[in-house]
């Protein structure tokens, strides 16, 4: 995964988003530089900060270079995150903890826990759940608002994730997912299959600029996204699948990339709201309700990284979790 990005929910949700079409006198100055010109009430250093963290968008293209020029036909974007409590509060929430040493801990996180604090889901987080279980030392790791996390699982995506106890293993971790030096393996139950027995998908991805709270492939602009996937098990007419279990690898990590790339080929995951399209087949509808699937059925099911401080190379795998597991089962008497 290439750095952290946030959850389009997280990043919206009270955010203060300001437009900006440039002056004629701005236009090929540096665009950090005439975005302070034309936004006084922002430092030049914070708008370098919110270009850097994907916080500025041309066309619903996130701009990632603070020295590009600003253009005299362009109309930015710039979302403000609204402020956040100095600190989570520690909260005594039962974890399942996969591996645990002086410098990290990887859980298995269920679903419909959100990863870190955000208006409108400011507890019941995996980081308020850390605070309690790690203790106060925890909070210095990585930032007062999400200490230790390096990386995130989408609210109702359940799986394996890794998060530092330490300076140095959050540094090294950090390092590690940017250079994109981590396994990671993902189940997804979609609505009719994917082309072929196995495939790659690409296309970069960036805020739709229809859609403000989607991810979408950009025809120009946005982050480089690669997803490989093999077709384990199809459900219905072999002809044309109902249904299919798919493995997911990822060579990047961008928001909602596997929801996003699978509906791009017309196999969106089960039970996704955002990206699903339309209804699925009545018998896989009806499988749905009997397994109890509320949210998307896709699960991080690996991630294996070399130990950040001990040098130990260490995987971790979960099993379906139960809702995904009794869906699984139903469709396999279709």
């Amino acid at each position: 995964m290439s750095g952290f990005s946030l959850d389009e929910d997280d990043e919206l949700v009270g955010a203060d988003i300001r437009t900006v079409s440039m002056a004629p006198e701005l236009v090929g100055d540096r665009i950090d530089k005439a975005l302070a010109a034309s936004l006084p009430e922002l430092s030049r250093a914070r708008l370098q900060a919110l270009i850097a963290g994907g916080r500025v968008t041309v066309g619903g293209a996130a701009l990632t270079d603070a020295s590009a020029k600003a253009r005299s036909d362009a109309v930015y974007q710039i979302i403000l995150p609204p402020p956040l409590p100095a600190l989570p509060s520690p909260e005594d929430i039962p974890l399942r903890v996969l591996f645990e040493d002086a410098h990290l801990i990887v859980v298995d996180k269920p679903a419909g826990m959100t990863v870190h604090p955000a208006p409108g889901n400011e507890a019941g987080t995996l980081v308020n759940a850390l605070l309690h279980h790690c203790g106060p030392s925890l909070a210095g790791i990585g930032g007062v608002a999400r200490p230790g996390i390096v990386h995130r699982l989408d609210k109702d995506t359940s799986g394996v994730m890794v998060a530092a106890k330490s300076d140095a293993a959050h540094q090294g971790l950090s390092k590690l997912f940017a250079t994109h030096d981590i396994d990671r393996a993902y189940v997804a139950l979609t609505r009719g299959s994917p082309p072929g027995p196995r495939g790659t998908i690409t296309g970069n991805l960036g805020r739709s600029s229809s859609d403000r709270k989607k991810i979408a492939i950009l025809k120009s602009g946005g982050r480089e996204a690669v997803t490989h996937y093999a077709v384990e098990l199809t459900f219905g007419p072999a002809t044309r699948p109902w249904a299919a279990k798919v493995a997911l690898r990822l060579e990047t990590g961008r928001t909602h990339q596997i929801r996003v790339h699978l509906a791009s080929k017309g196999a969106p995951v089960l039970g996704d709201a955002l990206y699903g399209g339309g209804q699925p087949a009545l018998p896989v509808r009806a499988a749905i309700i009997e397994a109890g699937l509320h949210r998307q059925a896709l699960h991080a099911a690996l991630l294996g990284f070399k130990h950040p401080v001990t040098g130990e190379r260490l995987t971790f795998e979960t099993p379906l979790p139960p809702d995904m597991a009794a869906l699984q089962a139903r469709l396999l008497t279709l």
